[in-house]
């Protein structure tokens, strides 16, 4: 059975009998003795510092916060820990020995696929974020509230919430962790039929952060333009998307050029289960970055803490001498390129509310403790059946101090179907962090010139 970790404390109790009675808005913001943990037994971030008690998760030391010697952008993100070797490998056949160690859609996987496999390494907490971004997250954190579906007083803060006290404020973390301000970024998805054939999209991205545009806006998380690249059918189609903190008070406002019409519609659609453009359904909207977007049709449960095998440090994916098809197999990705760590997650289930719309009936998001990323998910389809499995690979961006996704792979167990998202083994442009942007760029007239 699985050990959850929950906590009983007075204010634990206080706080969930508040729930019960006034929603969301009961919660209170931290008290300035529970923002004094940061940085002291708690992480900058809100992780336990401390190891765990046989020593196979150790204490956070800081992170990965320097690339190797001799690195260069152009060169990727190639392994700092090029020494290390799997201490063993999860298969079918011996899964059921660390089932308690396991989230239902990896030990799903591992019973589905025959070359699906968990090569287990040793633990490195190498999650870091740059010292200004904690320490505004530690400022905020006695200010910052849920205010019904979204956030009051946030100030651009990463990390609003360090130490939880619900489902929605540990999910508000992943929605607005730290990407660098900014960033702009090519890379190649792929749709992987259960025969193993598959196709390859093109895509450039740009992600701008309130703070880092050039004028600060009332309730904007971020603006984004995306780019299809390839195939022919995509080329030229460009999303632009602007991003409100609260979706609820303000709905996420979407834009779409098509090149072919040569014409600019708004995309209402552009959210919650609306199937993306070349994922062949294999992944909606809100699936894009682990999570986004509003929070509003399910209700979220902290259920507690749990040491789970997750994909973690996979810097193999990022190997430029690898071509995709050393990636592709059929099935699942090359497992041998795959790094399972032992970490700390917070889990997160989210069950769709009554009378709301979604093709996942339950979802549960397994957060790295040292980041706030979702690193897996398990989707269930309305009647409770297992369906598709989230394993989202994470590397530290050690040159700017972004803990951040590898690839994004979602497995549909139903039909053998999976799809990759986020290589760039066979891209030359390096990823840019840091980016400024200016307003008048992220406006929908600036979508005809984005196209071509």
């Amino acid at each position: 059975m699985k050990t959850i970790k929950t906590c009983h404390t007075p204010r634990a109790l206080a706080i969930a009998i508040a729930l019960l009675l006034g929603g969301n808005d009961a919660f209170a913001k931290l008290t300035d003795a529970e923002a004094a943990r940061l940085g002291n037994d708690l992480t900058p971030v809100g992780a336990e510092k401390a190891g765990n008690a046989d020593g196979s998760i150790p204490a956070w030391q800081g992170g990965l916060t320097a690339p190797p010697a001799g690195w260069s952008p152009e060169k990727g993100y190639v392994d700092p820990f090029p020494q290390d070797k799997p201490q063993m490998v999860i298969t079918a056949a011996n899964a059921d020995q660390y089932k308690d160690k396991l989230s239902p859609g990896t030990l799903a996987l591992l019973k589905k696929y025959d070359n699906f496999k968990m090569p287990i390494y040793q633990t490195r907490r190498t999650a870091a974020l740059p010292a200004e971004v904690t320490a505004k997250a530690k400022t905020q954190s006695t200010q910052v509230e849920l205010q019904g579906f979204g956030l009051s007083n946030l100030n651009g803060s990463n990390i609003p919430f360090p130490i939880p006290k619900n489902g929605q404020e540990a999910i508000w973390n992943h929605l607005v962790r730290y990407l660098g301000g900014g960033f702009e970024r090519t890379y190649h998805w792929f749709p992987v039929r259960s025969s193993g054939e598959f196709y390859k999209v093109g895509f450039r991205e740009n992600r701008v952060f309130d703070q880092n545009m050039d004028r600060s806006m009332d309730n904007h998380l971020f603006s984004f333009l995306g780019y299809f690249l390839e195939p022919a059918t995509l080329q030229g189609t460009v999303y632009l998307v602007r991003e409100p903190v609260d979706q609820v008070k303000e709905a996420r406002s979407a834009w779409i050029y098509n090149a072919g019409a040569r014409r600019v519609r708004r995309a209402p659609d552009l959210a919650y289960d609306n199937v993306s453009d070349g994922t062949e359904s294999m992944r909606v909207t809100d699936q894009y970055d682990g999570y986004n977007g509003a929070p509003d049709r399910y209700d979220w449960k902290l259920v507690g803490k749990q040491e789970i095998y997750v994909p973690y440090n996979d810097y193999k994916l990022s190997d430029k001498s690898l071509k995709y098809e050393n990636i592709l197999q059929k099935g699942t990705v090359n497992a041998d390129l795959m790094r399972y760590e032992l970490h700390r997650t917070w889990v997160v289930e989210g069950t769709l509310k009554a009378g709301q719309k979604h093709i996942y009936g339950k979802r549960v998001m397994y957060l790295d403790e040292d980041s706030w990323t979702v690193l897996l998910e398990d989707a269930y389809d309305t009647r409770g059946q297992l369906w598709r499995i989230g394993v989202h690979p994470m590397i530290q961006f050690y040159d700017v101090g972004v803990p951040w996704y590898r690839a994004n792979i979602f497995h549909d167990l139903s039909n053998g179907n999976y799809m990759v998202s986020g290589l760039d083994n066979e891209v030359k442009q390096p990823w840019k962090f840091g980016v400024k942007g200016r307003q008048a760029d992220f406006q929908p007239d600036a979508l005809r010139r984005a196209g071509h």
